[in-house]
């Protein structure tokens, strides 16, 4: 007996097209939803932050950049949750602003990393990033100025996309110059050169006057008809204040200074009387051996426990909390696996950036450098955040781990790393330019700069 099914084939395509039919016109209804949306953010705006445009531009072009510029980060600077695949358009939209804000605070890091003094504000960070997480066990914590980057990141740019034509003019203007010193052509390039500049400068004021969004500064036409009715409207001095200011505190740059600061001078009195055995070693022979076994021994215990008390004083922000060495080794006992998960990850990440500093790079091409020790060291300190949250956690649901368990992370797992490790570290004066002051510079703790004494 056949057994034929209720409907027929053509009520199944019908069926089969009508359910198309209903994912696209509700893809349609949930991109118009996205539009409205920016477009009510965007009226929303006009009357409270200066970067608001007025009249508003083109719907679809405000739509598309609204993403980037007025990201909806909550107040401890994370993104919302994800919408999931039943809303492609607004997980688009939340992956573009996710990448774009994270990529803007990496390069920020980076770029604030590489100037001297001002990089405590880097390792204050990245401390505020770790503590974070130490305190809520979620790595998506981990991200403090997440709701700020972007915006700085719109406005570095927007300023460098407006400078590509002036250098490019410039650079013809020299090479005329160089050709033809004093002739018509040298003389008009040099008059296209400031007119360029001028309405470059000009421009670029326009556009952060406006609050930096990356509409301003790729539609600067609308800025000046904006500016004036702001400027006629006598508040646009008031509030442009207000939010400038508004937005300087939530870079607490001095909270994050103070953190950097400690947490620098905590690792480096853990770290400074091993390292200094190492690097007063003459001759590693005979009596040597000894100096070097022992400041191996130093350094290795320094090792296990030194990312450990960062991480209590980020989570605590207490200088004290550096140096609770007994309340560290007694959440070790809750946690071990995760603590040698931490310690593996921020060693084996550490070790291969000493390459690095095997040459000194002109300043120029400091900050990419940087940048690949932001990210790693980024990574390991979120690890380690994670790592002591665990353990906190599992002492207040008294659940301390085997003594076994812990014998066998200890003698079997970080004891042989950490050993490695610093066993490696001596070779390293032998590759970096500053010979033996390549020791003390120990950017897993210390300042995420690979020239920490500067370069050549």
């Amino acid at each position: 007996m056949i057994v034929r099914p209720w409907f027929s084939f053509r009520e199944w395509t019908r069926i089969r097209d009508s359910g198309i039919r209903w994912r696209l016109v509700s893809l349609v209804n949930e991109l118009l939803t996205t539009v409205r949306a920016s477009e009510s953010a965007c009226d929303d705006l006009a009357t409270s932050v200066p970067s608001a445009p007025a009249g508003g531009l083109a719907p679809a072009f405000e739509a598309a950049l609204l993403p980037l510029g007025e990201i909806d980060f909550d107040a401890e600077g994370r993104l919302p949750p994800f919408p999931g695949v039943r809303h492609p358009v607004q997980s688009l939209v939340w992956l573009l602003r996710g990448v774009f804000g994270l990529a803007s605070l990496i390069v920020l890091l980076a770029v604030i990393a590489a100037i001297p003094v001002v990089n405590f504000l880097a390792l204050g960070y990245l401390l505020e990033a770790e503590g974070r997480v130490g305190r809520s066990g979620r790595l998506r914590d981990g991200f403090p100025l997440l709701g700020l980057a972007p915006r700085l990141g719109m406005i570095a740019l927007g300023t460098y996309l407006w400078l590509l034509p002036v250098r490019l003019v410039a650079s013809s203007a020299a090479a005329a110059h160089i050709i033809a010193p004093g002739s018509p052509a040298d003389l008009r390039m040099q008059t296209l050169r400031s007119v360029v500049a001028v309405i470059a400068g000009v421009c670029i004021c326009l556009a952060l006057a406006r609050g930096g969004s990356l509409g301003s500064f790729l539609l600067p036409v609308r800025n000046i008809p904006w500016l004036l009715r702001e400027w006629r409207s006598g508040t646009y001095l008031e509030t442009a204040g207000r939010h400038v200011r508004s937005f300087v505190a939530g870079l607490r740059l001095r909270h994050h200074f103070l953190l950097g600061v400690r947490g620098f001078f905590a690792a480096l009195a853990w770290l400074a009387i091993p390292t200094l055995v190492y690097a007063s070693i003459q001759n590693p022979g005979g009596a040597g051996v000894l100096q070097l076994l022992l400041g191996m021994g130093l350094l290795t215990l320094a090792f296990a426990w030194t990312p450990f008390l960062q991480a209590r004083l980020a989570t605590e922000n207490r200088w004290g909390a550096g140096f609770e060495l007994g309340a560290v080794r007694e959440l070790f006992r809750y946690a071990p696996w995760a603590w040698l998960l931490a310690v593996v990850v921020t060693y084996v990440l550490a070790l291969p950036l000493y390459l690095f500093k095997a040459f000194s790079p002109p300043q120029d091409a400091l900050w990419p450098i940087t940048l690949i020790f932001i990210v790693t060291m980024y990574s390991a300190r979120l690890l380690t955040g994670w790592a002591y949250r665990r353990s906190v956690w599992r002492q207040s649901e008294g659940r301390r781990s085997w003594w076994l368990t812990r014998m066998v992370v200890r003698l079997a797992g970080m004891l042989p790393l950490l050993a490695l490790y610093a066993f490696l570290l001596y070779f390293t004066q032998f590759l970096g330019a500053h010979g033996r002051a390549t020791l003390f510079e120990h950017h897993a703790f210390l300042l995420p700069w690979p020239y920490l004494l500067g370069v050549d």
